[in-house]
């Protein structure tokens, strides 16, 4: 069984409760209600065509990708 890669993206959005509707694009990670932004997840493969789809709704402010798989080092850990 194959696993697609998955990317996050970043969401300003209008309306909170239109940030629903954000569930069927992809998984959604995290809601900010203060800051009105929505962490989604969506497959790698799907990334051009579902930001270009998400510009266009009339609730989305903004469309930002994110750059946190692309960090090397995700060990935090102490070597000791």
């Amino acid at each position: 069984m194959m696993i697609p890669k998955r990317t996050g993206l970043v969401v300003w959005i209008n309306d909170l409760r239109a940030a629903r509707n954000l569930e069927r694009i992809g998984n959604i990670h995290f809601i900010s209600r203060r800051l009105k932004y929505v962490i989604l997840y969506i497959n790698e493969k799907d990334l051009r065509k579902t930001m270009s789809y998400l510009q266009r709704l009339p609730f989305v402010e903004k469309v930002e990708r994110s750059y946190r798989s692309e960090i090397v080092q995700m060990d935090f850990s102490r070597n000791a």
